[in-house]
């Protein structure tokens, strides 16, 4: 049942100078203490690309205590960041929303109280910026709600990975969703369509998976000896001959676990651009399947401050339940 409420409004930190040209100091309080400094940095420039983010940190121009820090530093109480002067074009420092403009994701809210925000994320959205996209959900969501204090991603989604989004609003729930994620205490169920003819009702996977970068600075994965332990508990729904529809039961959440581990099998994720099989990727477009059909549909856990069950629920959007009745239909009319 969704439970909506406004969202908390705190007392933030220093504002920035309105015109960005100047040199601002930052206080660190409690509801920041814990951050790491690129994702405070985010929070407090407000339509500034990460890219950007990223090089100011990387030249030094940042400083935590006159001292220069990296990306990864997280932040202590009373720590005082330097923030250097940021020149912005026109359309992103007004960056708002404007009268009578309708927030983007209000209508993809799943669940909302004081402390957690859950979205059912549509596929093609980045969650955070960089990388040629100025504004991820991350930064819209900021964008929508000025007077929040704090909010912060609890996990990702790819962006072409549709489904439950869950963000923290109190850092004390940020604190307790990622230890419930680390010891196993949530279940996430996807639903993917592979290419392939998939027979085994139950089976699980683990393998070691490695990450690293492409020349041209794209993030990928591969299964090799020294990788990190990813599991995943698969479950037959539905078989189309060609095609399998399956669901999957995280026990780890690595970078694109369920893409690479699937792919490794021999039965890759449909529209998958980065692991998947070119070809069928273009007969299926030509089908109307113009996106990789993966989708995080249920996510059940313990609430982070009351210890309620919570269960989140996002349907199968309906260009994948069209596909699908697709699929059935061609199934039925060869078999006549």
């Amino acid at each position: 049942m969704t439970n909506i409420s406004k969202a908390s409004i705190s007392k933030s930190s220093q504002p920035l100078a309105e015109n960005k040209l100047s040199v601002t100091m930052h206080t660190v309080d409690e509801g920041s203490a814990g951050q790491r400094i690129d994702n405070f940095l985010a929070k407090i420039l407000k339509g500034v690309p990460k890219s950007h983010i990223y090089r100011i940190l990387r030249s030094g121009e940042v400083r935590v205590n006159s001292k220069r820090i990296d990306a990864s530093y997280k932040l202590l109480m009373d720590d005082v960041v330097r923030v250097p002067p940021i020149r912005m074009t026109e359309k992103v420092a007004n960056a708002e929303l404007k009268p009578g403009q309708a927030p983007r994701f209000e209508k993809n809210i799943v669940f909302e109280d004081d402390a957690m925000l859950v979205i059912d994320k549509p596929a093609g959205f980045a969650v955070h910026g960089g990388s040629g996209i100025s504004r991820g959900v991350i930064e819209q969501l900021r964008l929508e709600r000025p007077k929040a204090k704090f909010l912060e991603l609890v996990h990702r989604l790819d962006r072409e990975t549709s489904g439950i989004l869950m963000l923290a609003k109190k850092r004390a729930a940020l604190v307790q969703l990622h230890d419930a994620i680390r010891n196993n205490q949530t279940d996430k169920r996807y639903l993917m369509l592979v290419h392939g003819d998939w027979t085994e009702k139950k089976k699980r996977v683990n393998l070691p998976l490695h990450k690293y970068v492409l020349p041209s600075g794209e993030r990928r994965v591969a299964v090799q000896e020294d990788g990190q332990e990813s599991e995943t508990v698969f479950y037959l729904r539905k078989n189309f001959g060609e095609f399998s529809l399956l669901e999957a039961q995280l026990i780890t959440g690595r970078t694109h676990q369920l893409r690479v581990q699937l792919a490794h099998l021999g039965f890759p994720i449909t529209g998958d651009d980065k692991y998947g099989d070119f070809v069928v990727n273009k007969a299926m477009q030509k089908r109307g399947l113009k996106r990789m059909f993966l989708h995080s549909a249920e996510t059940t856990l313990k609430h982070p401050v009351s210890g309620e069950k919570l269960k989140l629920i996002a349907p199968l959007p309906v260009e994948l339940e069209r596909f699908l009745k697709q699929l059935e239909a061609d199934k039925h009319a060869k078999a006549i």
